[in-house]
Protein backbone atom coordinates (compact mmCIF):
# COMPACT_ATOMS: atom_id res chain seq x y z
CA UNK A 1 0.00 0.00 0.00
CA UNK A 2 1.50 3.13 -1.03
CA UNK A 3 1.90 5.39 1.88
CA UNK A 4 4.54 7.59 1.35
CA UNK A 5 3.62 11.40 3.24
CA UNK A 6 5.03 14.55 2.95
CA UNK A 7 5.41 15.12 6.43
CA UNK A 8 5.77 18.37 6.68
CA UNK A 9 2.36 19.17 5.72
CA UNK A 10 1.18 17.31 8.90
CA UNK A 11 1.14 19.47 12.00
CA UNK A 12 1.41 16.24 14.15
CA UNK A 13 5.41 15.26 14.90
CA UNK A 14 6.02 11.75 15.88
CA UNK A 15 7.29 10.94 19.23
CA UNK A 16 9.95 8.53 19.53
CA UNK A 17 10.11 5.83 21.74
CA UNK A 18 13.92 4.54 22.87
CA UNK A 19 13.68 0.52 21.42
CA UNK A 20 15.84 -1.56 23.62
CA UNK A 21 17.23 -4.62 21.01
CA UNK A 22 16.11 -7.91 22.12
CA UNK A 23 19.32 -10.19 23.56
CA UNK A 24 21.14 -12.86 21.17
CA UNK A 25 19.57 -15.98 20.89
CA UNK A 26 21.52 -18.85 23.18
CA UNK A 27 21.98 -21.95 21.21
CA UNK A 28 19.96 -23.80 23.67
CA UNK A 29 16.90 -21.75 22.18
CA UNK A 30 18.21 -22.08 18.42
CA UNK A 31 15.48 -25.18 18.22
CA UNK A 32 12.62 -22.75 19.30
CA UNK A 33 13.58 -20.30 17.21
CA UNK A 34 13.00 -22.44 13.80
CA UNK A 35 9.77 -21.61 11.86
CA UNK A 36 7.36 -24.29 11.15
CA UNK A 37 4.92 -23.79 8.32
CA UNK A 38 1.69 -24.91 9.60
CA UNK A 39 -2.42 -24.87 8.98
CA UNK A 40 -5.23 -25.59 10.61
CA UNK A 41 -8.87 -25.99 9.59
CA UNK A 42 -11.85 -24.17 11.81
CA UNK A 43 -14.94 -24.43 11.11
CA UNK A 44 -15.26 -23.69 6.88
CA UNK A 45 -12.00 -22.25 7.30
CA UNK A 46 -7.78 -23.01 6.57
CA UNK A 47 -5.52 -21.03 8.11
CA UNK A 48 -1.70 -21.08 6.68
CA UNK A 49 0.50 -19.80 9.40
CA UNK A 50 3.93 -19.65 10.30
CA UNK A 51 5.45 -20.65 14.14
CA UNK A 52 8.30 -20.26 16.15
CA UNK A 53 8.43 -19.90 20.01
CA UNK A 54 7.41 -20.91 23.48
CA UNK A 55 6.28 -19.06 26.09
CA UNK A 56 2.78 -17.39 27.88
CA UNK A 57 3.02 -14.63 25.44
CA UNK A 58 1.44 -15.26 22.17
CA UNK A 59 2.55 -12.72 19.74
CA UNK A 60 0.32 -12.71 16.04
CA UNK A 61 2.07 -10.77 13.37
CA UNK A 62 -0.33 -9.69 10.84
CA UNK A 63 0.91 -9.57 6.89
CA UNK A 64 -0.30 -6.46 4.91
CA UNK A 65 -0.82 -6.32 0.78
CA UNK A 66 0.98 -7.52 -1.72
CA UNK A 67 2.57 -9.78 1.29
CA UNK A 68 1.66 -12.66 2.75
CA UNK A 69 3.12 -14.09 6.48
CA UNK A 70 6.15 -14.78 4.77
CA UNK A 71 7.11 -11.14 5.47
CA UNK A 72 7.85 -11.90 8.59
CA UNK A 73 9.96 -14.30 8.27
CA UNK A 74 13.54 -12.20 9.41
CA UNK A 75 11.38 -11.03 12.78
CA UNK A 76 10.14 -14.13 13.85
CA UNK A 77 13.21 -15.85 14.84
CA UNK A 78 14.17 -12.58 16.91
CA UNK A 79 11.25 -12.46 18.92
CA UNK A 80 10.86 -16.47 19.45
CA UNK A 81 13.24 -17.28 21.95
CA UNK A 82 11.05 -15.32 24.78
CA UNK A 83 7.88 -15.47 23.05
CA UNK A 84 5.27 -17.55 21.22
CA UNK A 85 5.16 -15.95 17.99
CA UNK A 86 2.60 -17.57 14.56
CA UNK A 87 1.54 -15.41 11.49
CA UNK A 88 -0.93 -16.33 9.60
CA UNK A 89 -1.90 -15.32 5.83
CA UNK A 90 -4.89 -13.42 6.13
CA UNK A 91 -8.21 -15.07 3.99
CA UNK A 92 -8.19 -15.57 0.70
CA UNK A 93 -4.29 -15.12 0.50
CA UNK A 94 -1.58 -18.14 0.33
CA UNK A 95 -2.75 -21.27 2.09
CA UNK A 96 -5.47 -19.29 4.09
CA UNK A 97 -9.08 -20.26 2.28
CA UNK A 98 -12.61 -19.65 3.05
CA UNK A 99 -15.67 -19.58 1.09
CA UNK A 100 -16.61 -16.20 2.35
CA UNK A 101 -15.42 -12.86 0.23
CA UNK A 102 -16.34 -10.57 2.84
CA UNK A 103 -12.76 -8.39 3.15
CA UNK A 104 -14.03 -6.06 5.29
CA UNK A 105 -11.61 -5.95 8.17
CA UNK A 106 -13.72 -6.65 10.92
CA UNK A 107 -14.83 -9.78 8.61
CA UNK A 108 -11.42 -10.79 8.62
CA UNK A 109 -10.84 -9.69 12.25
CA UNK A 110 -13.28 -12.46 13.28
CA UNK A 111 -11.28 -15.12 11.33
CA UNK A 112 -8.05 -13.79 13.24
CA UNK A 113 -9.93 -14.31 16.50
CA UNK A 114 -11.26 -17.76 15.72
CA UNK A 115 -7.71 -18.96 14.83
CA UNK A 116 -6.06 -17.05 17.60
CA UNK A 117 -8.67 -19.12 19.90
CA UNK A 118 -7.81 -22.29 18.39
CA UNK A 119 -4.62 -21.78 19.59
CA UNK A 120 -5.30 -21.64 23.22
CA UNK A 121 -3.26 -18.66 24.42
CA UNK A 122 -3.92 -16.91 27.69
CA UNK A 123 -1.85 -13.72 26.47
CA UNK A 124 -2.02 -12.25 23.52
CA UNK A 125 -0.29 -9.34 21.68
CA UNK A 126 -1.74 -8.74 18.09
CA UNK A 127 0.90 -6.71 15.70
CA UNK A 128 -0.20 -5.76 12.03
CA UNK A 129 1.50 -3.98 9.56
CA UNK A 130 -0.42 -2.45 6.49
CA UNK A 131 -3.84 -3.80 5.63
CA UNK A 132 -3.10 -6.57 8.98
CA UNK A 133 -2.53 -2.91 10.77
CA UNK A 134 -6.07 -2.07 10.01
CA UNK A 135 -7.40 -5.68 10.60
CA UNK A 136 -5.93 -5.25 14.29
CA UNK A 137 -7.79 -2.21 14.85
CA UNK A 138 -10.70 -3.80 13.58
CA UNK A 139 -9.70 -6.94 16.11
CA UNK A 140 -8.83 -4.65 19.22
CA UNK A 141 -12.56 -3.21 18.85
CA UNK A 142 -14.79 -6.55 18.80
CA UNK A 143 -12.40 -8.26 21.30
CA UNK A 144 -10.30 -6.48 23.15
CA UNK A 145 -10.65 -8.52 26.40
CA UNK A 146 -9.01 -11.08 24.61
CA UNK A 147 -5.87 -9.24 23.79
CA UNK A 148 -2.88 -7.93 26.31
CA UNK A 149 -2.33 -5.28 23.33
CA UNK A 150 -2.43 -4.33 19.79
CA UNK A 151 -0.02 -2.83 17.34
CA UNK A 152 -0.65 -0.65 14.54
CA UNK A 153 2.73 -0.61 12.08
CA UNK A 154 2.93 2.23 9.28
CA UNK A 155 -0.53 2.14 7.80
CA UNK A 156 -3.29 4.71 8.17
CA UNK A 157 -6.81 3.79 9.28
CA UNK A 158 -9.77 4.34 6.75
CA UNK A 159 -11.74 7.27 8.86
CA UNK A 160 -9.11 8.19 11.15
CA UNK A 161 -6.53 11.20 10.53
CA UNK A 162 -4.51 11.04 8.19
CA UNK A 163 -6.77 8.62 5.51
CA UNK A 164 -8.32 11.71 4.17
CA UNK A 165 -4.59 13.21 3.10
CA UNK A 166 -3.14 9.78 2.35
CA UNK A 167 -5.93 8.71 -0.35
CA UNK A 168 -5.94 12.12 -2.41
CA UNK A 169 -2.15 11.49 -2.73
CA UNK A 170 -1.07 11.15 -6.64
CA UNK A 171 1.10 7.75 -5.21
CA UNK A 172 -2.70 6.29 -4.00
CA UNK A 173 -3.57 5.62 -7.48
CA UNK A 174 -4.11 1.74 -7.24
CA UNK A 175 -6.72 2.48 -4.26
CA UNK A 176 -9.07 3.43 -7.16
CA UNK A 177 -7.53 0.94 -9.59
CA UNK A 178 -8.13 -2.29 -7.35
CA UNK A 179 -11.58 -1.36 -6.84
CA UNK A 180 -12.24 -1.87 -10.68
CA UNK A 181 -13.71 -5.46 -10.92
CA UNK A 182 -12.67 -7.25 -12.86
CA UNK A 183 -10.50 -4.72 -14.63
CA UNK A 184 -7.94 -5.12 -11.94
CA UNK A 185 -7.36 -8.86 -12.09
CA UNK A 186 -7.56 -8.84 -15.95
CA UNK A 187 -4.40 -6.56 -16.20
CA UNK A 188 -2.63 -7.66 -13.47
CA UNK A 189 -3.06 -11.88 -13.29
CA UNK A 190 -0.03 -13.46 -15.09
CA UNK A 191 1.79 -9.81 -14.28
CA UNK A 192 1.75 -9.90 -10.38
CA UNK A 193 5.51 -9.86 -9.63
CA UNK A 194 6.37 -7.31 -11.89
CA UNK A 195 3.27 -5.33 -10.22
CA UNK A 196 4.85 -6.11 -6.97
CA UNK A 197 8.01 -4.82 -7.25
CA UNK A 198 6.55 -1.26 -8.50
CA UNK A 199 5.07 -0.77 -5.48
CA UNK A 200 8.33 -2.13 -3.35
CA UNK A 201 10.59 -0.52 -5.53
CA UNK A 202 8.34 2.98 -5.23
CA UNK A 203 7.82 2.77 -1.39
CA UNK A 204 11.12 1.34 0.31
CA UNK A 205 13.97 3.22 1.30
CA UNK A 206 15.99 0.53 0.91
CA UNK A 207 15.11 -1.22 -2.19
CA UNK A 208 17.29 -4.29 -1.86
CA UNK A 209 15.91 -5.35 0.95
CA UNK A 210 13.49 -7.28 -1.12
CA UNK A 211 14.64 -9.46 -3.66
CA UNK A 212 13.62 -11.48 -6.25
CA UNK A 213 13.10 -14.82 -4.30
CA UNK A 214 10.96 -12.89 -1.67
CA UNK A 215 8.75 -11.01 -5.08
CA UNK A 216 7.79 -14.28 -5.97
CA UNK A 217 7.01 -15.93 -3.00
CA UNK A 218 4.80 -12.89 -2.44
CA UNK A 219 3.20 -13.34 -6.21
CA UNK A 220 2.69 -16.95 -5.42
CA UNK A 221 0.42 -15.83 -2.77
CA UNK A 222 -1.71 -14.26 -4.95
CA UNK A 223 -1.29 -16.60 -7.63
CA UNK A 224 -4.73 -18.02 -8.32
CA UNK A 225 -7.39 -15.65 -10.36
CA UNK A 226 -9.25 -15.87 -6.66
CA UNK A 227 -5.84 -15.11 -4.49
CA UNK A 228 -5.27 -11.86 -6.39
CA UNK A 229 -9.21 -11.16 -5.93
CA UNK A 230 -9.01 -11.69 -2.14
CA UNK A 231 -6.06 -8.70 -2.48
CA UNK A 232 -8.23 -6.89 -4.28
CA UNK A 233 -10.95 -7.10 -1.90
CA UNK A 234 -8.82 -5.49 1.06
CA UNK A 235 -9.19 -2.41 -1.12
CA UNK A 236 -12.76 -2.93 -1.98
CA UNK A 237 -13.75 -2.66 1.56
CA UNK A 238 -12.37 0.24 2.76
CA UNK A 239 -15.55 2.16 2.55
CA UNK A 240 -17.09 -0.61 5.26
CA UNK A 241 -14.16 -0.31 7.27
CA UNK A 242 -14.42 3.52 7.27
CA UNK A 243 -18.05 2.96 8.21
CA UNK A 244 -17.11 0.43 11.06
CA UNK A 245 -14.52 2.51 12.43
CA UNK A 246 -16.35 5.63 12.82
CA UNK A 247 -18.65 4.01 14.71
CA UNK A 248 -16.58 2.88 17.40
CA UNK A 249 -16.60 5.26 20.03
CA UNK A 250 -16.36 3.34 23.36
CA UNK A 251 -13.86 3.43 25.85
CA UNK A 252 -11.04 1.20 25.01
CA UNK A 253 -8.15 1.02 27.93
CA UNK A 254 -6.30 -1.67 25.57
CA UNK A 255 -2.86 -0.51 25.53
CA UNK A 256 -1.94 0.34 21.69
CA UNK A 257 0.80 0.85 19.39
CA UNK A 258 0.94 3.10 16.70
CA UNK A 259 4.41 3.27 14.85
CA UNK A 260 5.32 4.76 11.73
CA UNK A 261 8.12 4.28 9.35
CA UNK A 262 10.96 7.33 8.69
CA UNK A 263 10.32 7.46 4.97
CA UNK A 264 6.49 6.52 4.78
CA UNK A 265 3.72 7.19 7.54
CA UNK A 266 6.24 9.18 9.85
CA UNK A 267 4.63 12.22 11.74
CA UNK A 268 1.21 10.45 10.40
CA UNK A 269 1.21 8.04 12.90
CA UNK A 270 0.87 10.68 15.67
CA UNK A 271 -1.60 12.39 13.63
CA UNK A 272 -3.46 9.01 13.75
CA UNK A 273 -2.91 8.68 17.68
CA UNK A 274 -4.47 11.52 18.53
CA UNK A 275 -7.53 10.43 15.89
CA UNK A 276 -7.91 7.52 18.08
CA UNK A 277 -7.20 8.82 21.49
CA UNK A 278 -10.43 10.99 20.32
CA UNK A 279 -12.25 7.95 19.47
CA UNK A 280 -11.88 6.59 23.20
CA UNK A 281 -8.29 4.67 23.04
CA UNK A 282 -7.20 5.74 26.36
CA UNK A 283 -3.68 3.97 25.65
CA UNK A 284 -1.91 4.78 22.72
CA UNK A 285 1.93 5.00 22.60
CA UNK A 286 3.83 6.50 19.57
CA UNK A 287 7.07 5.09 17.79
CA UNK A 288 9.19 6.02 14.85
CA UNK A 289 11.04 3.12 13.16
CA UNK A 290 14.32 5.18 11.81
CA UNK A 291 15.90 4.36 8.13
CA UNK A 292 12.94 2.54 6.97
CA UNK A 293 10.31 2.83 4.07
CA UNK A 294 7.14 1.12 3.95
CA UNK A 295 8.35 -2.47 4.35
CA UNK A 296 9.31 -2.41 7.95
CA UNK A 297 9.96 -6.04 8.23
CA UNK A 298 12.54 -6.52 5.97
CA UNK A 299 14.19 -2.94 5.86
CA UNK A 300 14.61 -2.89 9.60
CA UNK A 301 14.11 -5.85 11.20
CA UNK A 302 16.51 -6.03 14.02
CA UNK A 303 14.40 -2.22 15.07
CA UNK A 304 10.59 -4.07 14.26
CA UNK A 305 11.67 -7.02 16.69
CA UNK A 306 13.03 -4.84 19.18
CA UNK A 307 9.89 -2.68 19.33
CA UNK A 308 7.13 -5.60 19.37
CA UNK A 309 9.28 -7.38 22.27
CA UNK A 310 9.76 -4.68 24.27
CA UNK A 311 5.92 -3.51 23.53
CA UNK A 312 4.90 -6.85 24.26
CA UNK A 313 7.01 -7.42 27.55
CA UNK A 314 5.49 -4.50 29.02
CA UNK A 315 2.08 -5.51 28.28
CA UNK A 316 2.09 -9.13 27.97
CA UNK A 317 0.91 -10.43 30.44
CA UNK A 318 -2.72 -8.80 31.89
CA UNK A 319 -5.83 -9.51 29.46
CA UNK A 320 -7.99 -6.54 29.21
Amino acid sequence: MRLLLLTALLAAAAVPVAIAAPNAVPAAALEATRIADRSVTIGDQTVRYLEAGRGDTLIVLVHGWPQSADEWRQVIPKLADRFRVVAPDLRGIGGSQSPSRDYSKAALARDLHSFVQSLGAKHVVLVGHDVGGMVTYAYARQFPQDLTGAAILDVPLPGFAPWEYVEKLPQAWHFDFHAQQPLAEVLVQGRQAAYFRYFIDHNGANTKAIGDQEIARFAQAYASPAQLSAGFGFYRAFPRDKEFNAAQRAALSLPLLVAGAEHSLGAGAAALAGDLRAHGASDVRVATIDKSGHWIAEEQPDAVAALIWEFAAEVGQTPR
